[in-house]
């Protein structure tokens, strides 16, 4: 009967505490149709208006489940708003990065009359950190604070402010804020350490964690993973492994959180051997642990071990995350696996993250980076708010393959959308694509202006892509007066840049020059002596190119030996030149044979310069068909169906026989032939090559 009378309107006694422990449940499921229910019932049974204090739970209820309109609404029909309201409110929307909605609530709850608590001020300061850097909105409320009362004595209060202002870039208010802090507690140290990491700033980090330590304050695991985090950012190893020590000591080691900042930092460290040792030695793993390991492996150049970390997460029932689907994106981008990809593309899109806009981005660069670019470009045209990742991926993916003219396209629609400014990586984009392009005036012309542009200066990068530029295009001494005029030492990449030019268009002494200045910064690089050795013995001078060899084996240098590689059917096949080994020898040499004849009969002639040894001319002709891509190659015509295009990666530069061979061949064969060698992406079709012929 009491239940009968309930649902006639009369609300038992109880029935508001229930509501409000549904609402609760709803926020912690995040079921917004269970909090919805909840309403509808409240509506029903508290009859005729709602208590203050249900009121304020269908706020708190929508604003944390991130429905902005729905939020506003509960609050707007509140007669008689609290604090309380006003609060959930606020701490909804700068939770959910809407800091406007949460900034005029702030303003509309002073405007009533109400006085802020120590709960509002923290979320009020939390909405302000995403204002503009020249907002004044920061500093307004940290005065309303003082005249509160709750500066600087509300801890709380104090380190809201305090990470307010070092995320709106005011470090000298930070600082003297902090200063002026009569209780610094681990929150105000954690505060200090994770805004200087996320700024770049990894010794300030380590700096704030000893002066943590020794004000005797006791570290939690937000500083653990802030420290771990800075030695990451600064390539200290041995001051991280001292601290994995003290971690272990003082038993750390059991927080997932900290093993995963673990993992991170060994694999940003060039590590990821040990970051594996600490993945396998988890006993609990959760998401982060995962992506941190695929991540790990990923920049260290192992996409195979990324990727079967992916496959494993997947196993274990870990569902496909943005930041997941991200990283073995990048493996596929590294490992050209194109079909790969597209798996991972309808993985996201099943998963509803495909959206995201940093899967988005991983996917505009993941099809850039393995020959999809109209992929990419679908992709890229269909996301409504780019970020810069973003630009800068469809951009990469121009200058991967060459395309000069589109990636200048998409640059000047990049600076006329006023929304996204331009960093040192768009610029090296850039130049890379008119290097690869030849559109030698327009990225010289960007080299030169990008100071006063854009206001960035000039990189190693930079210079690097630059003195490539001018060196392609014939001007390699031009190109050495810029390096003659660096402001600063000029790098690995720099100087080979120059000799690879050298070597392109015969330039041996300047390329002696280049050779010399590489072989004093690294004396143990094998590919720097053989490309001098390659060039002198391109342009015939055999004596100079065994001497250059001879003195790599007096001193102990080993070359590294060229190889090709093809994946079919999930089986990576290697080749290395004049590979004897493989189980298909005799097909792959027979389908060469005839294809040489087929070449011939269309024009070809091998040229003999690219066999880089000292034989007679029937013998150099020979060799330069024996050559890993092309052994590669027999093997793709002869097992992937013809419909399916040939993808065939290279650790070293594909040659200039190789590359003219590899165009004849896709005209006769009718296949599309896709080469990624170390320095960028050829895609062979009809006798045509997407470079133009210049690389």
């Amino acid at each position: 009967m009491r239940r009968a009378a309930a649902d006639d309107g009369a609300a038992a006694p109880a029935e508001p505490q229930l509501l409000a422990a549904a609402f609760e449940s709803a926020i912690a499921s995040r079921s917004p149709r269970l909090g919805r229910a909840a309403h509808a019932r409240a509506l029903r049974l508290l009859t005729p208006a709602l208590p203050p204090f249900i009121c304020a739970h269908l706020v708190n209820l929508y604003s944390k489940l991130d429905l902005p309109a729905a939020a506003a609404a509960a609050l707007a029909s509140d007669p008689h708003p609290t604090v309380v309201s006003f609060t959930a409110f606020i701490s909804g929307a700068a939770q959910h990065a809407r800091p406007l909605p949460a900034l005029s609530a702030f303003a509309g709850m002073l405007r009533l009359g109400l006085r802020p608590n120590d709960f509002t001020f923290p979320s009020a300061f939390k909405a302000a950190a995403s204002a503009p850097p020249r907002s004044t909105i920061g500093p307004q409320i940290h005065s309303l604070s003082l005249r509160f009362g709750y500066l600087p004595d509300d801890a709380f209060v104090s380190c809201a402010a305090l990470d307010m202002y070092f995320k709106t870039g005011r470090l000298m208010l930070a600082r003297r804020l902090f200063d002026e802090m009569p209780n610094r507690n681990v929150v105000a140290w954690n505060a200090v350490m994770t805004n200087a990491v996320l700024d770049g700033r990894p010794l300030e980090t380590i700096e704030a964690y000893f002066r943590l330590r020794e004000a005797d304050g006791l570290p939690n695991v937000v500083s653990v993973c802030a420290f771990f985090n800075a030695c990451a950012g600064a390539m200290y190893l041995s001051l991280g492994e001292q601290f994995h020590g003290f971690v272990v000591k003082c038993g750390f080691q059991m927080d997932v959180s900290v093993l995963n900042s673990l993992v991170d930092f060994y694999g940003k460290c060039r590590c990821a051997g040990k970051a594996r040792v600490v993945f396998d030695g988890m006993g609990v793993r959760n998401s982060v642990s995962w992506c941190s390991m695929i991540a790990a492996y990923a920049q260290n150049g192992a996409e195979e071990e990324a990727f079967a970390v992916y496959l494993g997460a997947r196993s274990s029932g870990e569902e496909p995350t943005e930041f997941m689907v991200s990283c073995a994106l990048t493996t596929c981008a590294g490992l050209l696996g194109l079909d790969l990809g597209r798996a991972l593309h309808a993985v996201a899109v099943r998963s509803c993250i495909d959206e995201n806009i940093f899967v988005a981005s991983a996917l505009v660069d993941m099809y850039g980076k393995c020959g999809g670019v109209e992929d990419a470009e679908q992709i890229f045209f269909e996301i409504s708010q780019k970020n810069l990742v973003t630009w800068n991926a469809m951009i990469g993916g121009y200058a991967h393959i060459g395309d000069a003219r589109n990636a200048l396209l998409v640059f000047d629609d990049m600076i006329r959308s006023g929304d996204t400014s331009p960093n040192y990586i768009t610029l090296v984009n850039v130049i890379t694509a008119c290097s690869r392009g030849g559109f030698t005036k327009e990225g010289y012309e960007l080299f030169e202006t990008m100071r006063e542009r854009f206001g960035i200066e000039p990189r190693i990068e930079h210079y690097a892509c630059v003195v490539d530029l001018l060196a392609r295009a014939g001007m390699e001494e031009q190109a050495y007066e810029v390096i003659q005029g660096m402001s600063m030492r000029p790098s690995i990449s720099v100087w080979g840049a120059l000799l690879g030019a050298c070597k392109m268009h015969g330039k041996t002494e300047l390329g002696r020059i280049a050779a010399e200045k590489l072989f004093e910064l690294d004396p143990q690089d094998s590919g720097n002596h053989v490309l001098l050795s390659n060039m002198f013995a391109s342009a015939g001078r055999w004596a100079e190119a065994t001497d250059i060899r001879r003195e790599m084996k007096n001193v102990g240098i080993k070359k590294n030996p060229g190889c090709s590689w093809v994946t079919w059917k999930n089986v990576v096949h290697v080749f290395r030149a004049k590979d004897t080994k493989h189980e298909m020898y005799d097909e792959i040499q027979a389908l060469l044979s005839k294809l040489r004849k087929q070449m011939q009969a269309a024009g070809y002639m091998p040229d003999p310069r690219y066999s880089l040894y000292d034989l007679e001319e029937e013998e150099k002709e020979s060799e330069v068909f024996q050559h890993s891509e092309k052994l590669a190659l027999a093997f793709g015509l002869i097992c992937i169906p013809p419909c399916v295009p040939i993808r065939i990666m290279k650790n070293l530069r594909i040659c200039v026989d190789c590359h003219r061979a590899f165009k004849f061949i896709s005209g006769i064969v009718g296949r599309d032939i896709i080469v990624r060698d170390n320095n960028r992406l050829h895609h062979f079709k009809q006798f045509e090559c997407s470079c133009g012929d210049y690389w």
